[in-house]
């Protein structure tokens, strides 16, 4: 499913932005049974629509074959599970929220955001379309959820049955969503006429300073600046109001929205808006040494595994995510280097990595096997799983953090 117009503004040239190549999905683990069978693939190449900047992949993959069971879940991770909490406690302070208010989010995993809001009283509705991870919510956290995809449609329903929104998140959703103006209207229909809406997503500019290119996948449809933003939210009689730059999952933007009727555009949006006008967000020179700084970071990361290999040291990967699909695939990295992965997620141990194969272990095969050294994949939780493994690193073992640029650990 080639795309021939931009998904935001419907505009139809675009500007190459990254091409790699064709690779499975990224969450796709297999089972040993599945290891024979044959693999799809899909290309993932990345453009910049020259109309209104917005940075998207060319090909789209229909939810449904991605997202209606998943692997992961957010509350696997402790810095989500604070990054969360604090966020909340945010926001109920400064909306003075009660029980006499209700959150939705869209994207709600295993309730580990709104179960914050509900410790504290307020209603919460949870919006998630995989099954799996929708049970774990309501049957654990006690999160009512629906399961199902959002959009325009869902929204008409919610609001024919009354059920808006004081506040509604968002979060590592939108990037996901094809039919983007269909899940922002979505979203004004289902906030009050003074709500507020809460986006994250990871932030275009940290993409390409720090060569994040294992952030694109094919769940990853948009790669936002504000820019692109600003112009799709006004669309829908949405304006951004405030933003702030947050550091989970190597570089975010937070985006506070509201009805324009009723919003007052703050001098934080105004300001990015022009610091993205300089670096060129709506130009080709923003994008034109992104690919190079690709090439050599995979050279680079190749030859340091291939050297360690050739010293007879053993390699483990710590991390069986979506970006680290990305890289392995895409760098032609697979058994001949790698020994086995690691993962904190039960969901995912037991399982192999989709395209390269190889075997998922808990975090405890770094002592009972003490590989030399350890790719870390899950970079952006880099400071979380450091301080977890500290007992292999006092044992003598290194981390190998690929990206911006190779460096080991400790050094």
């Amino acid at each position: 499913m080639k795309i021939s117009v931009c998904r935001s503004c419907g505009a139809s040239f675009f500007i190459p932005v990254l091409d790699l190549g064709t690779t499975p999905l990224a969450n796709s683990l297999l089972t040993a049974e599945q290891l024979t069978a044959p693999e799809p693939s899909f290309p993932l190449n990345v453009v910049m629509c020259a109309a209104c900047s917005l940075v998207q992949l060319d090909y789209t993959v229909p939810p449904e074959s991605m997202f209606s069971t998943y692997v992961y879940f957010s509350s696997f991770s402790t810095t989500m599970l604070d990054h969360a909490n604090k966020l909340v406690s945010q926001v109920i302070a400064e909306r003075g929220l009660s029980a006499n208010n209700r959150v939705i989010e869209i994207a709600s995993n295993d309730g580990y955001l709104l179960q914050y809001y509900k410790q504290a009283g307020v209603e919460v509705l949870g919006i998630e379309p995989a099954q799996n991870i929708a049970e774990v919510a309501r049957d654990e956290k006690g999160i009512p959820t629906l399961t199902e995809f959002f959009g325009q449609s869902l929204a008409d329903k919610l609001a024919a049955d009354g059920t808006l929104a004081d506040i509604i998140h968002g979060h590592n959703v939108m990037a996901h969503v094809p039919d983007i103006n269909g899940f922002v209207g979505g979203l004004k229909t289902i906030l009050k006429p003074d709500g507020v809406i809460v986006i994250e997503a990871p932030y275009l500019k940290n993409l390409l300073d720090e060569v994040e290119f294992d952030t694109v996948y094919h769940e990853h449809i948009f790669y936002f600046s504000l820019t692109a933003l600003d112009q799709v939210f006004a669309r829908h009689g949405l304006t951004i109001f405030d933003v702030v730059r947050v550091p989970i999952h190597g570089g975010s933007l937070r985006i506070f929205a509201a009805h324009s009727m009723v919003a007052e555009r703050r001098q934080s949006v105004n300001d990015l808006l022009e610091e993205e006008d300089n670096w060129g967000v709506a130009t080709t020179q923003g994008y034109q040494a992104f690919a190079q700084r690709v090439a050599h970071l995979k050279q680079s990361l190749v030859e340091t595994l291939q050297t360690l290999k050739s010293q007879g040291k053993r390699i483990a990967v710590y991390g069986a995510s979506a970006k680290g699909s990305t890289l392995l695939n895409t760098f032609g990295i697979t058994h001949e280097l790698i020994d086995f992965v690691v993962d904190r997620s039960t969901v995912k141990q037991g399982l192999y990595t989709p395209g390269t194969h190889l075997h998922i272990k808990p975090p405890s095969a770094l002592l009972d096997e003490q590989p030399d050294a350890v790719l870390l994949l899950t970079w952006n939780f880099a400071e979380e799983i450091l301080s977890q493994q500290a007992e292999y690193i006092a044992r003598g073992g290194k981390f190998i953090i690929p990206l911006p640029e190779v460096r080991i650990v400790p050094a």
